[in-house]
């Protein structure tokens, strides 16, 4: 079955023609077929799209009851009689493209609240949709198509690009944020940073953050993230760059294009990520540090050093994937010696 209609209505039926185009697939015939929506693979019935990728569910597509189903050219012959198999290089990406097909992102419903706060200078661009009880600061540029949702608020000054969307609860301050922006719920951007100089006393004395954070297009920020402003000079994430949620983006932090930087992870200040940049979950970047175009830091990493570019680390300290499988490999061996009494030899 599709997607529950109470909280993703479908925009089917829609036909096979648009599906196929959609997904960049090249379809003989049968093009006026019409589908109601997608499903997962072992759920989907004659009216809906499903997709395969790789041989993990090669039972599930064998007897699935989708009309149509994405599918690698190497799987395509098990696709059963009645279902269309549509022939792709990469059946994910093309499912994303049809699912956004059948549920597009919502449209702003343009108007301001009466709950709504907005300051009188604030330039609103049109078609845009601001939320019950939701801020606007003094200043504040708002572009066209944008959607405030309940309780958010765009500080003073602050510029947000077209198409953006501040879900409930999210705030930005001291911040500019190109187009097609998303903050999730909770999302926190612009607070201050965490800087501070300690006396010989022990007194902590707060050096001010008197940078911004800048925002490329199409960044989005998961819920309860944090994005600290510069202490001076901007904290930097660059345009498609994702961060997913409870992620904390230390001050004077810069990415590249495109980085994605998965939940609990924690960059300290300073640290510099190149273009394509990938930190798995729970991993911990010390300040200061560069790290390479698409390299890959393993899940719950210790980053203390630089990292070149495409090279993937793990564990903590962080060191390169293959050296830590080389020693955990020689560290088993020494152990089954020491179990058994034998020499272990040379690695």
């Amino acid at each position: 079955m599709g997607a529950d209609p109470r909280f993703f209505p479908a925009r089917g039926p829609i036909a096979l023609a648009a599906i196929a185009a959609a997904a960049g697939v090249p379809l003989a015939e049968g093009g006026d077929r019409l589908f109601a929506d997608v499903a997962p693979l072992d759920e989907a019935g004659p009216q809906e799209i499903a997709f395969l990728e790789g041989r993990r569910m090669i039972a599930a597509l064998r007897e699935t009851r989708a009309g149509a189903v994405l599918v690698a050219a190497a799987v395509a012959k098990e696709v059963p009689a009645g279902c269309v198999a549509l022939v792709t290089e990469t059946p994910q990406l093309a499912y994303a493209r049809v699912a956004a097909l059948f549920h597009p992102r919502p449209a702003p419903v343009a108007g301001i609240h009466p709950t709504a706060s907005v300051a009188p200078d604030a330039r609103i661009g049109a078609g845009t949709q601001i939320g019950p009880h939701a801020v606007i600061g003094a200043g504040a540029e708002i572009g066209e198509g944008c959607i405030i949702g309940p309780q958010a608020m765009v500080g003073a000054g602050c510029v947000l690009g077209p198409g953006s969307v501040l879900r409930a609860q999210a705030t930005m301050e001291y911040c500019i944020a190109g187009a097609g922006v998303v903050l999730n719920q909770g999302a926190r951007v612009g607070n201050e940073g965490f800087g501070f100089i300690t006396t010989k006393a022990g007194e902590h004395v707060t050096v001010p953050q008197i940078g911004r954070v800048i925002l490329g297009d199409g960044v989005e920020i998961g819920a309860n993230s944090c994005v600290d402003r510069g202490a001076g000079g901007d904290t930097v994430l660059g345009p498609g760059t994702r961060l997913d949620n409870l992620v904390q983006i230390g001050h004077n932090v810069k990415t590249g294009r495109g980085c994605v930087i998965v939940a609990q992870v924690g960059i300290a200040g300073s640290a510099e990520l190149g273009d394509y940049v990938v930190v798995a979950a729970q991993a911990g970047l010390v300040g200061h540090i560069k790290v390479g175009a698409q390299a890959r830091i393993g899940a719950q990493a210790g980053v203390m050093n630089d990292v070149p570019a495409a090279t993937d680390v793990v564990g903590s300290p962080a060191w390169p994937a293959r050296e830590t499988l080389r020693a955990f490999a020689r560290l088993r061996q020494l152990a089954a010696t020491k179990r058994d009494g034998t020499s272990g030899g040379t690695p």
